[in-house]
C-alpha cells in the first residue's frame, strides 16, 4: 500500500478526519497542514486503518480530541507565581502579630 493511501480506513474514520480537517481550516490552518493533522489525530486515536483484520477490536482513545487544541501550562514562571501568592497573602492581612 503506497504512502498516503486511505483505502484501509473505514468510512467512519474518513468522516472523522474530514470533520477534524474542517475544524482546523476554520481556525486558519492551511488545507495541507489541516489534512495532515486530521489524519495524525485519527491515527493516534484508532491506531491506523481498521479495515484489515489485525487491528480490529482495539479500543479508541479520544484524549487528543478532548484536548482539542488547548495548550497546557501557565505563561507565568514558578517564581513570579510564588511571589504573587506571597504578596496576596500579605495584602489580605495575614501578617502574624504577637
Amino acid at each position: 500500500m503506497p504512502q498516503g493511501d486511505k483505502s484501509s480506513y473505514t468510512d467512519k474514520q474518513k468522516r472523522k478526519a474530514e470533520h477534524i480537517e474542517e475544524g482546523y481550516e476554520d481556525r486558519g490552518v492551511s488545507h495541507a497542514e489541516a489534512e495532515r493533522r486530521a489524519w495524525a489525530t485519527v491515527n493516534k486515536e484508532s491506531g491506523g486503518g481498521k479495515k484489515s483484520g489485525s487491528g480490529r477490536g482495539k479500543t479508541e482513545s479520544h484524549a487528543s480530541s478532548r484536548k482539542g487544541g488547548h495548550k497546557g501550562g501557565s505563561s507565568q514562571s514558578h517564581a513570579s507565581r510564588s511571589a504573587a501568592a506571597k504578596k496576596g497573602w500579605e495584602t489580605r492581612g495575614h501578617e502574624t502579630h504577637h
